[in-house]
């Protein structure tokens, strides 16, 4: 029987800073496990097109992406899920009111409001991505301005009780530490992508693998019985049922290591 892996991106498979770096370590583990029969699939809160060629070029057999949002397997998708422009310009409209700093993300882009307050969050957000050749100049006031998910930053003077109770019905919000805030459509997640595939390829839970770092990768970590976090992710550690090392530290390869995988 074939086992499954779902990996996380940022802080799993790279380095969670301006380098992006992969591994080598990292390239030969899933290199391996695939030459074992095993199936490699991408799982990121990152949308669509955001899923950089250097994390392509590792070998996956599909993508799992903007939490749950849209699915692809095999090269063919599966599953899109965005957002109606009457809900796009309400959100757009209540962090405005409340004062934080969104960036909205669509399967094919970016969306920023320059109207929004300064944040150094964000300021670095653009700066890495448009070092990536990624567009940083989609606002929302474009005439195609929509969004599948978001993100935000609270600053000093934020009413973040204001913008939590109006957007709470219709998204899950998740704390990823820092004033920073990910936000996915109610009924969309890590886990319910893991859901679609597992019944879609007929492969048993215990099969099922899941590497990540972060409190958004919890419900992926949470819907499989082998979960892992990368060393120095002691946020998620309560939560797994293996800590391996730092991904700079050969943390995939020590995994997969770990579970025969490779």
């Amino acid at each position: 029987m074939k086992n499954i892996i779902f990996f996380d991106i940022d802080g799993t498979l790279i380095t969670e800073d301006y380098r992006m770096l992969v591994p080598e370590s990292t390239a030969k583990a899933i290199e391996l496990t695939r030459k074992k029969g095993n199936l490699t699939f991408i799982n990121t809160g990152r949308t669509e097109f955001n899923v950089i060629k250097k994390v392509r070029d590792l070998g996956f057999d599909g993508y799992l992406c903007g939490c749950g949002t849209y699915i692809e397997f095999g090269g063919e998708g599966l599953l899109y899920h965005t957002q109606e422009k009457d809900m796009c310009l309400k959100i757009a409209e209540i962090c405005q009111k409340s004062g934080v700093s969104p960036v909205y993300e669509r399967r094919d882009g970016y969306f920023f409001d320059d109207d929004a307050a300064p944040n150094d969050g964000i300021e670095y957000f653009k700066k890495i991505f448009a070092g990536s050749d990624i567009r940083v100049d989609q606002r929302v006031t474009d005439e195609d301005f929509s969004f599948d998910k978001f993100v935000f930053w609270t600053n000093p003077g934020s009413d973040t009780e204001f913008i939590f109770n109006s957007i709470r019905p219709y998204f899950q919000i998740i704390d990823r530490g820092g004033g920073f805030y990910e936000n996915v459509p109610i009924g969309y997640s890590k886990a319910t992508a893991i859901d679609m595939m597992l019944k879609k390829l007929d492969i048993p839970l215990e099969n099922a693998y899941a590497i990540g770092d972060s409190t958004n990768d919890l419900p992926m970590l949470e819907a499989v019985p082998n979960s892992i976090a990368m060393g120095g992710s002691e946020s998620i550690y309560p939560y797994v049922s293996y800590i391996t090392t730092g991904i700079e530290n050969d943390g995939i390869y020590n995994a997969l290591d770990h579970f025969g995988l490779i």
